[in-house]
């Protein structure tokens, strides 16, 4: 039996990274998942390619979590398929560096959109469904070392994350009487699209000179001597997937090497 063997549970921004980790890691534990991105094909290839190993303990559902309803047709779905919703991750993140002087409304509404309110969207949704089953459940938010301090090239994704942090605190201390537990975690520097990504932007902006120095800066600190891999995450995440965490709720666990010591 696995650590969380027949949990069904919905992970967002699954199509690579970090949330395909987490989905993929779940699986292995006897989970059944659910796969989502706004990506709905290669979100629809991360399921089909665990699929032969998983069965039917896998399945995929196209969504833009700052919408409502597309979040309720991929809860509904998941319903749909394997009965119930046990654990929802909102993990669907964004990021756009920029200098904090020329920050818009247009890159603070991008980020801020998917990070807070598709944070928010997907707690409110997931905890409608668990409160009509009656049975409890597990919400886990995805924030980051940049919900602890900010940083000057990418202040609307710092704030997102700090937003984070709050909205996991709020649903904790709201949903604590649906027997309904909120937490998250925070990553540091991790090995992912998502971080090269990032590197190319800071590079483009004028924030770092060459491909790669920004993620050797920030590397710089981390305690223990190199950047993490998705799979560095995954212990943490099912553990808050799992029965062994149901004593906790409003927390956020920081996995970053001791980048940052809170």
């Amino acid at each position: 039996m696995g650590r969380v063997s027949d949990r069904v549970c919905i992970v967002t921004g699954a199509a690579q990274g970090i949330g395909r980790a987490i989905g993929e890691a779940l699986l292995i534990e006897g989970a059944k998942v659910c796969f989502a991105d706004i990506n709905g094909e290669k979100v629809a290839e991360v399921a089909e390619a665990n699929r032969s190993r998983f069965d039917r303990q896998v399945t995929s559902a196209a969504v833009d979590v700052t919408n409502r309803e597309q979040v309720r047709a991929m809860i509904a779905h998941t319903v749909e398929t394997f009965g119930r919703l046990d654990v929802k991750f909102n993990n669907a993140g964004v990021n756009k560096p920029m200098n904090f002087m020329d920050v818009t409304e247009d890159n603070w509404n991008f980020i801020m959109g998917v990070n807070g309110l598709g944070c928010m969207i997907g707690m409110q949704e997931a905890a409608r469904q668990m409160i009509a089953q009656g049975t409890g459940g597990k919400i886990i938010n995805t924030a980051s070392i940049a919900s602890r301090q900010g940083f000057d090239n990418v202040a609307p994704y710092c704030a997102s994350k700090f937003a984070v942090v709050s909205l996991t605190q709020s649903g904790a201390r709201d949903l604590a009487k649906h027997d309904i537990t909120v937490t998250g975690f925070a990553p540091g520097v991790v090995a992912t699209e998502m971080w090269e990504q990032v590197d190319q932007d800071l590079l483009a902006i004028g924030a770092s000179e060459r491909p790669g120095q920004a993620m050797e800066e920030f590397s710089a600190a981390i305690l223990k001597g190199r950047v993490a891999t998705p799979q560095d995450i995954t212990g943490t995440t099912t553990f808050l997937a799992s029965r062994e965490s149901d004593y906790m709720t409003g927390q956020i666990v920081m996995i970053d090497g001791g980048m940052t010591l809170v």
